[in-house]
C-alpha cells in the first residue's frame, strides 16, 4: 500500500490449506511436514503459477490497475534448485504476466547463507525482468553494504521492528536507519506489520513510501481481492469526477 495515498500497490501470495469449507489450515500447521517430505518445491512451483495466473486475471479485469504487482515467497529449498530460472520463466510464459509485475521474495538469512551463490542465482532471475525483495531485513547477520552487491530492488523491514516503533525508541531508530541506508543505495523499502494509524504516521515521517499489514487489509481470498480492487477503481473514478468535493460544497452553501 502507498502510505501517503492509500493506493494499493500490489499483493503478496499466501498459502492456506482449505481442508473443508469451515476448516482453513494455516502454514504453521503443515509447512514443516511439507518441507520434511520434499513437497515444498512442487508446492512452491504451484503457488508461483497460481499467483502469476491470478495476477494476470486481475489485470485483465482491472486494466487501470496495470501497475499492480504480486509477490511470491521463495523457500530455501526452492531457491536452491538448479532450474529455478526456467521454472519461473515458464510460469510467466504460460500465464502471460508481465515480468515487471512479479516480485520474488527471499529472506535475509537465505540470501546470506551462501552470498556468492545467491548473487549468481539472483543475476539469473533478474534476466527475466522481475523484481527481487529481501524479506525480514534487520533480523539476520548481514549488512546493507554486503546486500548492495546483490541485484535486489526492495528491502522489507521486519514486522518486529515496525510493530513496536511507536513505543520503543530503539526499534524506531532501527527502522529510520534501514530506510535511510536503503535510499542511499537506491533501494525501495516496504514496512511489514503496519497495524495502526500511528505506525503509518511514524513510517511516513521517516520517508517510507510502502507498507503492508492489517491496517490496510487482513489476508483475503481471490474474491476479496476483486472487492478491494473494485473499491479502489470506484474511489479513483469518483475523485476524477469530483476532485475537490469539499471546496465545491462550501461554494454552494
Amino acid at each position: 500500500m502507498q502510505l501517503e495515498t492509500g493506493t494499493i500497490a500490489g499483493f503478496e501470495a499466501l498459502v492456506r490449506w482449505q481442508r473443508s469449507p469451515a476448516n482453513l489450515v494455516f502454514p504453521d500447521s503443515f509447512i514443516s511436514t511439507v518441507e520434511r517430505t520434499g513437497l515444498v518445491v512442487p508446492l512452491g512451483q504451484w503457488i508461483l503459477r497460481e499467483a502469476c495466473r491470478q495476477a494476470q486475471d486481475w489485470q485483465s479485469k482491472f486494466p487501470s490497475c496495470s501497475h499492480l504487482s504480486v509477490t511470491v515467497n521463495v523457500s530455501p529449498r526452492q531457491f536452491a534448485v538448479a532450474n529455478l530460472e526456467s521454472v519461473i520463466g515458464s510460469a510467466l510464459e504460460e500465464t502471460g504476466l508481465d515480468p515487471r509485475r512479479l516480485h520474488l521474495e527471499i529472506t535475509e538469512s537465505v540470501a546470506m547463507a551462501d552470498p556468492q551463490r545467491t548473487e549468481r542465482t539472483l543475476l539469473q532471475l533478474k534476466r527475466l525482468g522481475l523484481s527481487i525483495s529481501i524479506d525480514d531485513f534487520g533480523t539476520g547477520y548481514s549488512s546493507l553494504s554486503r546486500l548492495r552487491h546483490f541485484p535486489v530492488d526492495t528491502l522489507k523491514i521486519d514486522r518486529s521492528f515496525v510493530m513496536h516503533m511507536d513505543r520503543d525508541g530503539e526499534a524506531r531508530e532501527i527502522v529510520r536507519l534501514i530506510i535511510e541506508l536503503a535510499r542511499a543505495v537506491d533501494l525501495k523499502v516496504i514496512a511489514e506489520g503496519v497495524e495502526t494509524a500511528a505506525h503509518r504516521e511514524h513510517l511516513q515521517s521517516l520517508g517510507c513510501e510502502l507498507g503492508q499489514g492489517y491496517l490496510f487489509s487482513r489476508p483475503v481470498d481471490q474474491e476479496g481481492v476483486v472487492r478491494l480492487l473494485t473499491a479502489e477503481v470506484e474511489k479513483r473514478d469518483l475523485a476524477a469526477r469530483d476532485p475537490n468535493p469539499r471546496t465545491q460544497a462550501a461554494g454552494t452553501s
